[in-house]
């Protein structure tokens, strides 16, 4: 029997996605292989796209502020992999159930609390793009 959740706001969900995928970064050394969950990128994409359109600067740097929680650098191979994952049928079911989700009005966007998470996950992102590569 499942039990009814509450509805979650918008920020309450990006809270909890950008602080799992940064609990769960692994160490450099373990950079190489990067095991991706498609269904957490594709909650995240959809909390981003509502940060892009906050944030003018933040366009066209989904995959670096995604891997920026991961603490990796963007390169080809991380690219073609993220890629991948988002063709997948997993990553396309939960980008259909989040936007539903929202269309409903399950998820309803939250005011201030986005616009600091959005700035906080920007700089965040800026600071790994401009590390030195190891």
């Amino acid at each position: 029997m499942r039990l009814p959740l509450p509805p979650l706001h918008f920020a309450q969900v990006l809270a909890f996605a950008c602080a799992a995928l940064a609990a769960s970064a692994p160490p450099l050394a373990e950079a190489q292989s990067m095991a991706l969950d498609p269904q957490a990128m594709a909650r995240f994409d959809v909390g981003y796209a509502k940060c892009e359109a906050r944030l003018p600067a933040m366009r066209g740097h989904r995959d670096d502020a995604y891997l920026s929680l991961r603490r990796l650098q963007i390169d080809d191979s991380r690219r073609r992999q993220l890629a991948a994952a988002r063709r997948s049928a997993a990553y396309q079911g939960e980008l259909r159930r989040v936007k539903s989700a929202e269309a409903q009005g399950v998820a309803p966007a939250a005011s201030s609390p986005i616009e600091h998470q959005c700035q906080a996950l920007w700089a965040e992102t800026q600071r790994v793009m401009h590390q030195p590569r190891r």
